[in-house]
C-alpha cells in the first residue's frame, strides 16, 4: 500500500511537471514560438528608405533624389538562369564580368532575397525588360531612388557622396539593410557624417515561404520613411559659380556671412563628380583621380595646411597696436635689415621708404613687420592670431580637418626644445617659418577683421544661432586696419586688379603669396628663379583675404591656389576674390565676367573633366567598367591624399628647419609681386589642349 501510494504520488508529481511546462510554453512563452513560427513562415526583404534631401539656404537642392530603373532577379522564380542571362545580357547591354558578378550572387543569396542585375539604367532598357517579363520568369524591373548632385563636382568636397555598404560594414552592424539592393550609405563630406538624419527608415516586404524557402505569396508591404531634409547655409548658386571662377587652378575658396558667421560657399577645385561615385566609379577613373597633380581626392579647406604668406599682416598690425605701436610710427625701408650676421630683405628690392602702419600693409612690406614684430616680440602677435582664428578648431561636420600652427616662445621650446630666435620672428611677421593655416580659418581671420566679432563658422541652418560677441580688441583699430585694406585694392596698393565695379561697394582685402621651396644661397647669388620657369609644385601659393563693402562689411572670404605663382592674371587671386564678391552684389555682372574668361581655359567644369577623361582613357589601356575595390576608402582619405599630406608635412618641415638655422624665406623677402603693374605683365593664356584640367 505505501508503495503503491509512492508511485501514484511520483506519476502525480511528474505528470504536475509536464502540464505545469506545457501550461508554460502555451501561454507564457507564446509570443515568443509565434515569431519563431512567423518567421520560419514569413520572410522580409528590406525596402531602401528614400535619403533626405540636402538644400542650400534657400531651399534650392543640392543633393536630391532621382528615379533610378534596375532589374533585379529573385532566385527561386528562376525556371532556366543561363537562359535569363543570357536575355538580359542582350537587353542590358551586361558585360562578361557583370554576368560573373550575378553568377556569384544568385550561389550565394537566400532563394527569396532579390539579387541586383543592373541599375540607374535609361528608360529604354528598363521598358524593354519591361515589357519581356512573361518570358522572363523571375526577373523584377522596380523603379527606386538613386541619389543625384545637380551641381556635380562644385559640390564634391562639400557634400561627399553615397556607396553601397561594404562587407566589412555589414559584419560590423548585421544590419540586413545594408545588403539590400539598392541601399547605399554616406561614404563621405556631409553624407557620412550626417548619415543618422538622412537615412531614414527602411521599409520591408513580406513573402510567405516553405520550409525550404519557396515563394508562396506575398504579404503586407510596409513602406519606408524617408529621412529628414538637411538645410545648409551655403548659397548653391554661390558655390557653383566659385567653383567655375577658380579655373583651371589648384585650389579652394570659402566666403561667409559678416553678420553670423554662416558659410556661403566652400569650395576645393578640382574635384570628383560625386554622381561618378555613387554609381559606382570605375577603376580608370579611380587611377586618373589618383594620378593628378592637383589631387581632386583632396578637400584642401579643412585638409591644405599653407603658410599663410601677407596675408597676415593686417591681423600683425592690430597685434601691435594692441602692443602699443602708434599707427603713425614711420619705419624705413631700404629693401634690407640686418639682424646680428644675417640681412633679411624685403621683396621689393629697393625698398619701399619710410612706411607707417596703413602703407605698410597697402604696400604689402616686409620691413616694417620685421622691425615692429621684433621690437614687440612675436609671443605678443601670437595671442591676436588665435583670437581671429588662426589654428582654432572649428565644431564643423567634417571628418577631416587639418589645424595649422600659431607658434610661439613656448610652442617651440615643447616641439624642438630651444629657444625662439630674432629670426623665427622675422619670418613669421610675413606668415612664413612656422606658421600655417587652412583656408577655413583664413577666412574666419577675415570675417573676424571685418565685424570685430568672435564669429563661428556654420553650415547648417540655424535660426536660432546666437549672435556672436565683440572681441576683446579695441573698434578704433579694426577700423584702422579696415581703412589699410582699403588701401590694398582702392589706395595704390598690392592688389588693384581686385576693384570691384559695383558702384558704392568698396572691396577691402590682402593679397599673399607663400613660397614652398627652399631656395640655396647659390640661386639667391644668382638670381631667384621667377614662378613662370618653376615646374607647377615649386611654385609658389597665391592666397587672398578679403571682405565687402569695406565700411560696412557683409560678406568676407578667403582664395587659395596651390602652386598658382601669379603666372596667369585672369586665374590670380585678386581678379578671382574679386568676381567672387561681385556675385554677391551684381550677379549678372560677375556672370557676364566669367563668360568672358572660361572659354579661355578649355570650357566650363564638365567640359573639362569629359576632355580629361576622353584624353587619359585614350592614353591607357580600357579597365572593367566596375565598381573599384578603392572607392570604398573616402575620397578625403584615399592613398593619393595622404601623399599630398605627407609631401605638405615634408615642405613644412623643410621650412621649419631652415627657419631654425636662421635661413628662412625672411633672408629673400616674402615672394610677393612688387606691384600691380607686375600682376598686369603675368600673361593670359591660350585655350588649353584637349584634355588639360
Amino acid at each position: 500500500m505505501p508503495r503503491a501510494w509512492l508511485l501514484g504520488a511520483g506519476q502525480f508529481g511528474l505528470g504536475g511537471l509536464l502540464i505545469g511546462r506545457m501550461g508554460y510554453l502555451a501561454v507564457a512563452q507564446n509570443e515568443h514560438y509565434n515569431l519563431l513560427a512567423e518567421s520560419n513562415r514569413v520572410s522580409m526583404t528590406m525596402i531602401p528608405p528614400r535619403r533626405g534631401w540636402i538644400v542650400d539656404r534657400h531651399g534650392q537642392p543640392i543633393a536630391s533624389n532621382r528615379t533610378d530603373f534596375r532589374v533585379d532577379v529573385i532566385p527561386d522564380r528562376l525556371e532556366d538562369p543561363e537562359r535569363v542571362l543570357a536575355h538580359l545580357k542582350g537587353l542590358l547591354s551586361l558585360t562578361d564580368e557583370d554576368l560573373e558578378r550575378i553568377r556569384l550572387d544568385l550561389k550565394r543569396a537566400p532563394g527569396f532575397r532579390p539579387v541586383e542585375i543592373a541599375e540607374n539604367i535609361d528608360w529604354e532598357r528598363f521598358a524593354a525588360v519591361q515589357v519581356r517579363q512573361p518570358e522572363l520568369p523571375g526577373v523584377q524591373p522596380t523603379r527606386g531612388f538613386a541619389r543625384h548632385y545637380p551641381a556635380g563636382a562644385a559640390v564634391a568636397h562639400l557634400i561627399g557622396y553615397v556607396g553601397a555598404a561594404t562587407a566589412e560594414q555589414y559584419k560590423k552592424t548585421r544590419d540586413p539593410l545594408y545588403v539590400t539592393p539598392g541601399f547605399k550609405l554616406g561614404k563621405d563630406g556631409l553624407e557620412k557624417t550626417m548619415e543618422p538624419l538622412l537615412r531614414g527608415t527602411a521599409g520591408a516586404k513580406r513573402v510567405e515561404v516553405t520550409a525550404r524557402g519557396k515563394l508562396v505569396k506575398e504579404l503586407a508591404t510596409r513602406p519606408d520613411v524617408p529621412g529628414r531634409t538637411l538645410r545648409l547655409t551655403i548659397d548653391a548658386g554661390l558655390q557653383e559659380y566659385a567653383a567655375r571662377r577658380l579655373g583651371t587652378n589648384s585650389g579652394s575658396a570659402v566666403v561667409f556671412d559678416c553678420q553670423n558667421g554662416e558659410m556661403l560657399a566652400m569650395v576645393s577645385m578640382p574635384a570628383y563628380d560625386p554622381n561618378s561615385f555613387s554609381e559606382g566609379i570605375s577603376q580608370l577613373e579611380w587611377k586618373m583621380l589618383s594620378a593628378d597633380d592637383h589631387v581632386p581626392l583632396m578637400n584642401k579647406v579643412t585638409q591644405g595646411l599653407y603658410p599663410p604668406g601677407s596675408t597676415v599682416k593686417p591681423m600683425n598690425g592690430l597685434a601691435l597696436l594692441a602692443a602699443g605701436v602708434r599707427p603713425d610710427e614711420r619705419v624705413f625701408c631700404s629693401g634690407a635689415m640686418r639682424v646680428g650676421n644675417g640681412v633679411f630683405h624685403c621683396h621689393k628690392r629697393h625698398g619701399h621708404g619710410p612706411l607707417d602702419l596703413k602703407n605698410a600693409i597697402m604696400q604689402s612690406c616686409d620691413i616694417y613687420f620685421y622691425e615692429m614684430v621684433r621690437r614687440v616680440g612675436y609671443d605678443r602677435i601670437a595671442p591676436v592670431a588665435r583670437a581671429l582664428g588662426l589654428g582654432q578648431k572649428f565644431d564643423l561636420p567634417f571628418a577631416t580637418q587639418r589645424y595649422g600652427t600659431v607658434p610661439d616662445s613656448a610652442w617651440k621650446r615643447r616641439k624642438y626644445h630651444t629657444d625662439w630666435k630674432v629670426a623665427d620672428s622675422l619670418n613669421a611677421s610675413i606668415g612664413q617659418g612656422y606658421v600655417l593655416a587652412n583656408p577655413l580659418q583664413l577666412a574666419v581671420m577675415a570675417a573676424r577683421m571685418a565685424s570685430g566679432r568672435n564669429l563661428m563658422p556654420t553650415i547648417i541652418r540655424d535660426p536660432f544661432k546666437p549672435q556672436a560677441e565683440a572681441l576683446p580688441i579695441d573698434a578704433e583699430h579694426f577700423r584702422l586696419i579696415r581703412e589699410a585694406m582699403n588701401g590694398v585694392v582702392n589706395g595704390g596698393g598690392t592688389g588693384g586688379a581686385a576693384r570691384m565695379q559695383v558702384p558704392g561697394v568698396g572691396l577691402a582685402a590682402k593679397t599673399g603669396t607663400a613660397q614652398v621651396r627652399r631656395i640655396t644661397m647659390a640661386e639667391r647669388r644668382s638670381g631667384v628663379l621667377s614662378n613662370g620657369q618653376l615646374p607647377f609644385k615649386l611654385r609658389d601659393h597665391a592666397l587672398f583675404v578679403c571682405f565687402a563693402p569695406y565700411d560696412n562689411p557683409r560678406y568676407a572670404a578667403a582664395i587659395v591656389l596651390e602652386h598658382n605663382g601669379h603666372t596667369i592674371r585672369n586665374l590670380d587671386t585678386p581678379m578671382i576674390g574679386r568676381d567672387i564678391m561681385t556675385y554677391l552684389f551684381d550677379r549678372e555682372r560677375a556672370m557676364k565676367s566669367l563668360a568672358e574668361v572660361e572659354p579661355t581655359w578649355g570650357g566650363d567644369i564638365t567640359t573639362r573633366m569629359d576632355a580629361q577623361r576622353a584624353a587619359y582613357r585614350a592614353a591607357h589601356a580600357p579597365a572593367p567598367p566596375v565598381a573599384s575595390d578603392e572607392e570604398d576608402t573616402p575620397a578625403s582619405r584615399a592613398p593619393a591624399v595622404e601623399a599630398a599630406t605627407a609631401a605638405s608635412n615634408a615642405t613644412a618641415e623643410a621650412e621649419a628647419r631652415d627657419t631654425a638655422a636662421g635661413d628662412g624665406v625672411a633672408r629673400t623677402g616674402s615672394p610677393e609681386p612688387e606691384t600691380e603693374a607686375e600682376r598686369r605683365a603675368a600673361p593670359i593664356p591660350p585655350p588649353p589642349a584637349t584634355g588639360a584640367q
